[in-house]
Formats: structure tokens, sequence, C-alpha cells
């Protein structure tokens, strides 16, 4: 439309900046985790952030695995990375990068720094390394092996890699400047000596480039433009752009900072997820209470609704917190148009229609979702024994209640009028049968318009219901209390979940795989579960409530 405003974040301000004054000619973006662990709904907004500005500027994104710390790095992360950024959506095509490709230029720029008098070989010890670099407040001081000769560098460096030196005897440090303002500055390291055997170059290497030294040549060396990171790498630009100066890379990259995204409440920390998975209290790093990427897929979330949440959540660079509501919301308005709507009672108890005739079976029409037309219709069995929820009867009910009780008429979802006229408990008191009469004269779409009633409440047949397990989830951690107790430790919530053996659903679940969505009728969201439904036995995550908190802008 002739003159629409069309509003911009401060990301793509600087990227048409750089377009305009020709610095690059196409953008090209990227996403580089460390296969260290399970990612998180957080990365999710990197992913989709870079994955969307080479979509927007018709440019390229990359996807680089940062190997370059093998100690804690697995072949099981690297898989389940590449399935997450696939599931949001990033394509990557057939072509994922690994920095440790790059291993041997990244040696070669290193020889290139001694070269150049910016590098030389130090033999402080780690602990005299933090004691000389200085405070804050204090500059650092340089340290004895500082002024080595660049061919003495040269030679102990080669030393290194042939692997002449124990591990930690030796690094390799930047020359800059150890009064630098910014401790980052203050002639950082750059290698280190570790005999580690690497997942893609195995026992090639006993040398590794540190992070901050192998992330620009990286970016570099894949023609990378915008190299989009969250604001705790801020005080590390300096250090990035004197990496890629330094070597001479003809168009460097930028670096550009955003803030995370925040969510309260939830944990995304990978030492306490560790810890949750050792001590059994999940069952791994996909457990649905989580919010890894692969929890929040196992659970039923939708990558739909997880880049509308990003959408809302919007790119900027002072840090916030959002509503957990908020992803909750987004799920609910993808899921509802999507979803069919079946019958599933979770805590049954039977009602016994006394005066329909036994052991008939008839089928009422009904839509599979309301609010979508398309998905069509389905036919359901009815006969003389159900099922309804436990809480849709009550022997003396408050006011307002407009459920079964002796002497109440509802209406049976998509079927008859029921009155109660009796019903039965069990040695300790619990209600076991509701016995009704139904009103064959109020079957629904027969266009019967007699009395009313204000309630209607849905149910399953017990002749074809399906048994079934369902499993409740609410935080992980009590959020009333906080995520933390003092000690420091998890606040774990005792009802983070809650399982319901033998649930009862309608014959259509029949059809049900692992992976599929349902909006169980007035009890939520639920997904059947990847891991450990089996041919036997279903097994339903509740994905989310139907009742929302949260109120969109």
């Amino acid at each position: 439309m002739e003159g629409e405003v069309i509003s911009k974040n401060f990301i793509e301000q600087e990227i048409d900046r750089d377009l305009e004054q020709g610095r690059y000619d196409k953008v090209v973006t990227r996403f580089p985790p460390e296969p260290n662990g399970y990612l998180h709904i957080g990365h999710a907004k990197s992913i989709l952030l870079n994955y969307g500005l080479a979509v927007k500027y018709g440019g390229t994104f990359n996807f680089r695995f940062d190997d370059t710390n093998p100690t804690k790095e697995k072949t099981e992360f690297v898989q389940s990375i590449m399935d997450d950024v696939k599931w949001l959506g990033a394509d990557f095509g057939d072509k994922a990068y690994f920095a440790s490709d790059y291993f041997d230029a990244m040696y070669e720029a290193a020889v290139k720094l001694i070269k150049k008098g910016k590098a030389y070989v130090c033999d402080l010890s780690a602990e005299e390394i933090r004691e000389y670099r200085g405070t804050l407040t204090e500059p650092g001081k340089n340290s004895p092996y500082r002024d080595r000769s660049i061919e003495e560098n040269l030679q102990l460096f080669e030393a290194m890699k042939n692997g002449e030196f124990p591990d930690g005897s030796k690094v390799l440090r930047a020359k800059i400047d150890m009064a630098s303002p910014n401790i980052n500055m203050r002639d950082p390291v750059i290698y280190r000596i570790a005999r580690m055997t690497h997942h893609n170059t195995g026992d090639k290497w006993c040398i590794y480039p540190m992070y901050d030294f192998a992330h620009p040549i990286e970016d570099a060396v894949e023609g990378v433009t915008h190299s989009i990171c969250t604001l705790e790498f801020e005080d590390h630009r300096p250090l990035y752009e004197w990496v890629v100066n330094e070597i001479g890379f003809e168009h460097p990259p930028r670096q550009i900072e955003f803030a995370k995204l925040y969510l309260k409440n939830v944990i995304t920390g990978k030492r306490y997820i560790k810890k949750l998975v050792e001590d059994g209290i999940v069952d791994g790093w996909d457990d649905p209470r989580l919010v890894s990427i692969a929890a929040l897929r196992r659970r039923g979330f939708t990558a739909d609704s997880i880049r509308r949440f990003m959408e809302l959540s919007g790119v900027s660079k002072a840090n916030s917190e959002s509503d957990y509501a908020m992803i909750e919301y987004c799920l609910r308005e993808d899921l509802k148009l999507k979803a069919n709507r079946y019958m599933a009672v979770l805590d049954p108890i039977k009602l016994i229609i006394d005066n329909y005739p036994e052991g008939q079976v008839e089928y009422v029409e009904v839509e599979n979702n309301q609010e979508n037309p398309e998905a069509g219709t389905r036919q359901v069995a009815f006969s003389r024994e159900l099922y309804i929820e436990r809480e849709d009867f009550m022997e003396e009910p408050p006011k307002k209640y407009f459920r079964l009780f002796p002497g109440n008429e509802v209406r049976l979802k998509n079927a008859y009028f029921v009155k109660c006229v009796d019903y039965k408990k069990d040695e300790n008191g619990k209600v076991t049968e509701v016995h009704c009469t139904y009103d064959p004269e109020t079957k629904s779409g027969s266009g019967f318009e007699g009395r009313k009633v204000k309630g209607t409440i849905h149910w399953v047949s017990a002749e074809s219901a399906i048994d079934a397990e369902a499993r409740l989830y609410e935080n992980i951690v009590d959020e009333d209390k906080g995520k933390l107790n003092e000690d420091g430790t998890l606040n774990l919530n005792p009802n983070s979940l809650v399982v319901l053996e033998h649930i009862k659903l309608e014959a259509a679940f029949k059809e049900a795989k692992p992976g599929d969505k349902f909006q169980f009728l007035r009890n939520g969201f639920f997904c059947v579960d990847v891991k450990d439904t089996t041919e036997d036995k279903l097994v339903f995550n509740r994905i989310v409530s139907l009742k929302s908190s949260y109120k969109p802008a």
C-alpha cells in the first residue's frame, strides 16, 4: 500500500544502512550452537531471528556447530540440535557447517598473528594468567613471556601442535593491551593444549582454539555479513573486530547484539537440567515439563505457535521477561483451528441410562471442530452405558451448579437430555454409578423446542471406549515461591506431573498416532506422546489447558 509505514527493528535498520552504503552485496546470517546440550526456548529466538533476516533480505542462512570444545560435546547433542532447527522451519538445505572444519584455517590465522607480532606463547598457569589480568578498576600486567621473539613463538606454537608439551603447560595469547579498560582485550588466550578426542576430527589435534578467537574466523570464512548474537557478547565485540581486522579479511562481518528471550519461572540452565535428569526427576532432556525445544515439541507445542510468540516478543536492546501465559496464548490460537475436538473423560464414572434399550448402539453426528467447518464431521457411538467426568455429578450441589445431581436434567453433548434418578456408592462412600433416564424426543438436531436445560456435559460410550493414560503438567518449579531455594537448589513443584491412568476415549482415537494433537472437549489440548506410546497403550500429554490468563495487546 502506497504511503504505508513499515516498522523495522534496530537490526534491520543497521542492515539497511550497510546495504545502502555498499558494505555488503548480500546478507548472510548464521546460527552457531555449541553441541554441549539441548537447545531451549531462548535459542529459538536466535534461530528464527537469524533465519528470518536471511529470508527477508533474500540472503543466506548458515547453520553451524561451534564445536571447538570437545570436553562437553556429544553426537547426541549434534543430532538433537539439527532436529530442533529443522522443526522450527529454519531451512539450511543439506549443509550443516562445523567450526572444526576450519581448524586448519584457524591454525594458519594464529601463525599469521605470531608473524605480525600480535600473538605469543605464554607459560603462565591459568591461575597466574588470572592474577596478571588485573581487575575492573586496576590494569593488568604484562606476562614475562610477552616479549618472546617471533621465531621462538613460531617454534613453540608448532611444538604445541605436535604434542611436545603437556596439557595446560602453554597457551597462545593475543598481544593487545594489558591496560585496556575492557578485560577481554587484556591479551586473551586464543589456543590451549588439550588432548581430547573430537567428535568430528578425532585425534588430529591436541591444541584447540578458544571461542572468542574461533568464532569471528568461522563467520569470516563463511562470508557471514551480520553476526547476530545476544547482549552478553557486547563486551566481546572489540575482540571480535580485532581478530577479523588483524587477520585481514576483506569484508569482515559485523557483530550486532540483541536482548535474550527470558521466560518467567522456567529452567534453562544446563547444569540444573542435567541434575534433574541425573536425579530421575525428569525422564530426559525432552521431558515435557522442561522448555528445551525437544521438550516443547514432545509436549505438543507447534512450530507456528513458537514463531508467533517470537513475533509478539519483538527484538530489542533491553532485557525483559515474558510471561509463560503469552506462549500458551499463541499455542491456543494456533491449535484451536487445527486440532480436532474429540470427547475424552479423564476421571470417569459410569452413567447408566435405565430406560435406554439394552444392547442398542446408535450413532450421532458430531462436528470435528466447531470453529473450522472444513474439519468435517464424524459418527460417534451412543449406548446405554456411558462414562462421564466425576466432577459432572454432585450429590449435594452448590448454587449455580448446572450439571448432574439428583432430580436435575442436562444435555449429553450432541445426544439427548438425561435426568438423574439415582446413584450408587462403594464401601468407601465414593460414587461409582449415576443412573438417569433419557427423553427420546430431545435428540440433538431433531428440532426439539420443549423445556430448556442449563447444563451440557460430554461423555464416552462404554461399549467402544478406549483406555489410555493422560499426563497433566504444571511448571516444574513453584511459581509462587520462585525458582530457587535459599541454598541455590531448585524449588520444585510437587504437582508438576499428575498421571491419570484409565482415562476413557471415544473410538475416533483409534486412528491417533504419536505426535497427533487433539482438543479433549472441555479438558484442554493434548498430544500423543512420541516416547512412551506403544501399539497397546496410548499416552497423552496435556499441551495446555483451555483457559487463558493472557490478554494480547
